[in-house]
């Protein structure tokens, strides 16, 4: 149960950081919100699936080595996640949305298809991996990984600039950099420890 904590904390702490959220909540202005949500949703499960088949992969490596891997993609996770914080938010996130779907179905598979793109080798996903090669609990990981991005997609559909205007972007990424540096430093010693 631990497992699945620290990931939703971790996950949740690096989808709040990440742009995607904006193009959540550009979606939800402009379309119905559970229409969205349903999208945003489905297209959450294809990423943590395909995050967790990657950490699966990742944790047959030998320990040292594995160990190592690991160090240095928990250090390239916090960089993209400080340098999200960083980047201004003023992006063009509503590109490719000029061609509103019709139906109910339209803004289903609009929301499934940015979001399955945007979320694609983003912090989060970076995460994921991680964590299921550190922890080898699939299952654990992915209900965490799952939980805190659906809950992160939730808040972006309900009023995701309320979040933003009461913790600044910037302070909640640099809080997840640090925690994937402590992840990554924690893990080079137990990689040079073997």
């Amino acid at each position: 149960m631990s497992v699945a904590a620290i990931t939703f904390a971790l996950v949740f702490l690096a989808e709040v950081a990440d742009t995607s959220g904006l193009v959540t909540l550009v979606l939800a202005t402009r379309f119905p919100a559970r229409w969205v949500l349903l999208g945003v949703c489905a297209g959450m499960l294809v990423h943590v699936a395909i995050a967790l088949a990657a950490g699966g992969l990742l944790s047959l490596l030998p320990g040292r080595l594995l160990e190592a891997v690991l160090a240095l993609i928990f250090l390239v996770g916090a960089f993209l996640i400080w340098r999200e914080g960083e980047e201004d938010d003023d992006d063009d996130d509503e590109a490719g949305l000029e061609k509103a779907p019709k139906s109910r179905w339209g803004v289903v598979a609009t929301a499934f298809g940015v979001t399955a793109l945007s979320e694609f080798a983003d912090p989060s996903q970076i995460v994921t991996v991680s964590l299921a090669a550190r922890y080898g609990d699939l299952v654990a990981v992915g209900i965490g990984a799952l939980l805190g991005l659906w809950a992160c997609s939730a808040l972006a559909v309900w009023g995701g600039d309320r979040l933003r205007r009461l913790i600044p972007v910037k302070w909640v990424t640099r809080v997840a950099a640090a925690v994937m540096v402590a992840l990554a430093l924690w893990t080079a010693v137990d990689a040079i420890r073997g």
